[in-house]
């Protein structure tokens, strides 16, 4: 099916010059109900359910698991569901001692949560660097952080209303 888009303007000001009011109310109703066919299209549409994101969630339980196979360390995780600022519901952070093991995790973080929960990253970032790599999964924001930079940026003081878990083995 061709999916076509008319804005609004697109109906009210099409208007040929040498048409009557009843041509133009003819090209009206034409684009008007093409319109509401592309509508139409979405409206039957599956609709997402979205439930919310917890502690026990596939892809929460998906992540922790990848740093723990991955051997990172001070694993812990921040509950900001309550804060009405926060950009996501769980920040899970943990670091690694080397560039080489968090480009380890990172990979391993993005390959489980494809495989297991067929998602991939919104946006990941530092891949570059290494020295912290940010994964957002946009319910999870995931942070793997040399120690230097974890100590630096502090993050779980910058956010410390949010309930800290602790996740290592």
């Amino acid at each position: 099916m061709k999916c076509v888009r008319l804005s609004w303007r697109d109906v009210r000001t099409t208007k040929v010059e040498s048409n009557t009011l009843a041509e133009e109310q003819i090209i009206f109703h034409n684009k008007f109900d093409k319109l509401l066919t592309t509508l139409s299209v979405l409206s039957s549409r599956k609709k997402s359910t979205v439930t919310r994101l917890t502690r026990s969630s596939k892809i929460f339980k998906t992540i922790i698991k990848a740093i723990q196979d991955k051997k990172g360390e001070q694993l812990v995780s921040l509950d900001l569901r309550k804060i009405p600022e926060a950009v996501a519901d769980f920040f899970i952070i943990c670091q690694a001692t080397s560039n080489t093991q968090v480009r380890a995790i990172s990979d391993f973080i993005e390959e489980q949560v494809r495989l297991k929960c067929e998602e991939a990253p919104y946006k990941h970032e530092g891949k570059q660097g290494l020295h912290w790599v940010l994964i957002d999964y946009v319910n999870i924001v995931v942070h793997v952080m040399q120690p230097d930079t974890r100590k630096f940026y502090r993050l779980e003081e910058m956010w410390h209303d949010a309930p800290l878990t602790g996740h290592d083995e």
